[in-house]
C-alpha cells in the first residue's frame, strides 16, 4: 500500500521588521498618517530618520544594483509611492494599506511641522522651485518656518567642494525636516551624509515634489494617481526626458512583476 504524504507549499518569507517585501524591496505597510505620526513621534523625541518612497523604477534599480538596495533598506521608513507596488501586495496576500507619495507627504508633513513649529528646508528642484514652493506652503501652512530654500546646480554633487557648500547651507540652518528633490539614488547618497551632522532630523527624499508644489512641473489629476496613471500623465508631460525610463526601463519590470506575484497567489491558491 502507498502511503501518500502531502507537503505544504511555501509561502512568500515575511520581511524583517514586519515590513512587506514587494519587487525585492522592503516597505512598511502604514497609511500616509500613520508615516507622519512615526515622523512626529522620532522628531518628538529627539531621533532622526530617513523615508525612502520607492516606485517601480527605485525597485528596478534597487534589484539591479545590491548597493542601492542596502541603501534603500537602511532608510528608517520605506513607503510605496508607485501602485503597481500595491498591486503587487495585494496579489501576494500582504496588502499595503496605500499609496504613499513623497509629493504627497511633503505637505503632510509641512503640515506636521507648522503645528508643531519645527523648521523644514527644501533642497532641489528646478532653479527657483524651492523659493515658489516655500511660498504655496506657506500660504496653506501660516505658521510654518522654512528655513531655507536652495536649488543647487547640475553637477553639485560630484566634487567635493560643492558637496561641502550644500552641506554647510543646510548644518548651518538647522532645520528639523529637510526635503531632498534630487532624485534616486542622488537625493539619498547626499542625505546619508547631511544625517551625519543632523541626526536629529528627518528627511524626505522627495523626487520631484519641491517642483510640484512649486508649480513648476504639473502634478496628475487625482484620479489618475488613483488609477495608478500618474506615470502616463508625466510622460505626456515630459516624453524627452521621461520615455526611455517608463516605456523601456519601468513597463517591463511591472510587467515581469506583477505578473510574478499573480504566479505566486495562483501556486499558494
Amino acid at each position: 500500500m502507498t502511503s501518500h504524504v502531502t507537503r505544504a507549499r511555501p509561502v512568500p518569507a515575511p520581511a524583517p521588521g514586519g515590513r512587506v517585501r514587494v519587487g525585492g524591496v522592503d516597505l512598511d505597510p502604514v497609511t500616509q498618517a500613520e508615516a507622519v505620526e512615526r515622523v512626529a513621534d522620532g522628531l518628538a523625541a529627539g531621533r532622526g530618520g530617513h523615508i525612502v518612497t520607492p516606485n517601480a523604477d527605485i525597485c528596478r534599480m534597487a534589484a539591479a544594483d545590491p548597493a542601492l538596495g542596502r541603501l534603500v533598506a537602511s532608510a528608517d521608513l520605506v513607503v510605496a509611492d508607485g501602485m503597481p507596488l500595491v498591486w503587487a501586495s495585494r496579489l501576494l496576500g500582504v496588502p499595503l494599506p496605500e499609496r504613499v507619495t513623497g509629493a504627497d507627504l511633503l505637505w503632510a508633513l509641512c503640515g506636521l511641522a507648522a503645528r508643531r513649529g519645527w523648521p523644514v528646508y527644501l533642497l532641489g528642484g528646478p532653479p527657483g522651485a524651492p523659493q515658489q514652493a516655500a511660498r504655496a506652503l506657506v500660504r496653506t501652512y501660516p505658521g510654518l518656518r522654512v528655513c531655507g530654500a536652495h536649488a543647487p546646480s547640475y553637477g553639485f554633487d560630484t566634487g567635493r567642494e560643492g558637496r561641502e557648500a550644500v552641506r554647510r547651507k543646510v548644518v548651518t540652518a538647522r532645520p528639523r525636516l529637510v526635503f531632498v528633490g534630487l532624485g534616486f539614488p542622488r537625493q539619498d547618497h547626499l542625505i546619508a551624509e547631511l544625517r551625519r551632522d543632523l541626526p536629529r532630523a528627518w528627511f524626505l527624499g522627495c523626487g520631484a515634489a519641491i517642483g510640484f508644489a512649486a508649480g513648476a512641473v504639473p502634478r496628475a489629476p487625482r484620479w489618475m494617481r488613483r488609477a495608478g496613471l500618474e506615470w502616463a500623465f508625466r510622460l505626456s508631460a515630459e516624453p524627452g526626458r521621461l520615455a526611455r525610463r517608463y516605456l523601456v526601463d519601468d513597463l517591463p519590470f511591472v510587467a515581469r512583476l506583477l505578473g510574478r506575484c499573480l504566479a505566486t497567489r495562483l501556486l499558494h491558491g
